[in-house]
């Protein structure tokens, strides 16, 4: 029986360049690879996929955990591609070229789910973190068990690589479009979850942007947790006040069109008596009436970088942790008070 030594031999290289191209690694030169590929087609070698996973001690599997964040999913979230729906496609998109897997798991911050991620890890050969969500000691300890790449971290990270958005540009550009544009002066801000890195960056710039703008306030900030269910909350908190904003900007898409509607319902109309925006640009802001304008985030990039260089850290474990920051660009649409941009 030929053997991956007998491939090695013939075509003059180790056993772990067999390897490599046996899984398509990218660290493998072209001319390599079709050598070798010809010495196995020829020897008709055909490898043993339990026997090839204890020798490389490998799972063929990748682990992605994304967060749940509030309560009942309403509305577009049961009918539209979210955040992490986007992060999922993504990845598999990326791992179709592969002999990996996905596995998921999906929760609610706490030591239940913090046991559900590291069940999963002990199951996987690397991990995407769809939001930093552990602490940095947790993070750490995991990152030295396990290749570990965050979507949505924090931009100072060090223990592990991070692939994130522009927050603060892209809500920068909003805000002072807001106030420098249409010349709003009374501004709500509806945040995000207190322990999401995003939510942090896009209030602080929100902030920012409007304290840089004379003759404009925040009249309010309300909490919310991205889910639309909260923006509902958020707007009717906001109906209870004596007057409208002249403007609402929402921490994300889901919170916006909650709030959006909410007002709706109410009978307020959208933008006369209230701008609204969110940040994401999902496609259900595509289509509600009016047509949210929003910060656009290249939500499949995201997850293909954060997976191709997850494969790459598997491969070679010592790479030193990176932080990517995507662009992201304002989309601006009819419920900010503009005519939608062609």
């Amino acid at each position: 029986m030929t053997t991956i030594y007998d491939v090695a031999r013939v075509a003059g290289v180790s056993t772990a360049t067999v390897s490599r191209v046996l899984r398509g690694s990218d660290l493998v030169h072209p001319n390599t690879r079709q050598r070798v590929l010809a010495v196995i087609e020829t020897l008709g070698f055909v490898p043993d996929a339990s026997a090839r996973g204890l020798t490389r001690r490998r799972k063929d599997i990748i682990g992605l955990v994304g967060l749940d964040r509030g309560g009942d999913e309403i509305d577009i979230e049961r009918t539209s591609l979210l955040f992490i729906d986007h992060m999922v496609h993504a990845t598999e998109n990326v791992l179709r070229g592969t002999e990996s897997s996905l596995l998921l798991t999906f929760g609610s911050p706490g030591e239940l789910f913090g046991k559900r991620v590291r069940s999963l890890a002990a199951q996987a050969d690397g991990l995407i973190l769809a939001e930093e969500f552990l602490d940095q000691g947790e993070l750490r300890a995991l990152a030295e068990q396990i290749p570990v790449v965050v979507i949505a971290g924090r931009r100072d990270q060090t223990a592990v690589d991070v692939f994130l958005v522009d927050n603060t540009g892209g809500m920068t550009a909003v805000t002072r479009h807001l106030t420098q544009q249409h010349q709003y002066q009374r501004l709500c801000f509806v945040a995000g979850p207190k322990d999401a890195p995003d939510a942090v960056e896009r209030r602080l710039a929100f902030e920012q942007a409007v304290a840089a703008s004379p003759g404009s306030g925040i009249v309010a900030v309300v909490q919310g947790d991205f889910s639309e269910d909260s923006g509902v909350a958020a707007a009717r908190t906001l109906l209870a006040r004596k007057s409208l904003p002249d403007a609402v900007v929402c921490a994300n898409d889901q919170m916006a069109i909650g709030v959006l509607r909410e007002l709706q319902r109410a009978g307020a109309r959208i933008p006369a008596d209230a701008a609204v925006t969110g940040f994401d640009d999902v496609h259900a802001s595509q289509i509600i009436d009016p047509q949210l304008t929003t910060v656009s985030q290249p939500f499949r990039d995201l997850g293909s970088r954060a997976t191709h260089r997850l494969l790459t850290r598997i491969d070679n474990p010592s790479l030193a942790p990176a932080v990517d920051v995507l662009p992201t660009q304002l989309v601006i649409r009819a419920s900010c008070g503009c005519q939608p941009q062609a």
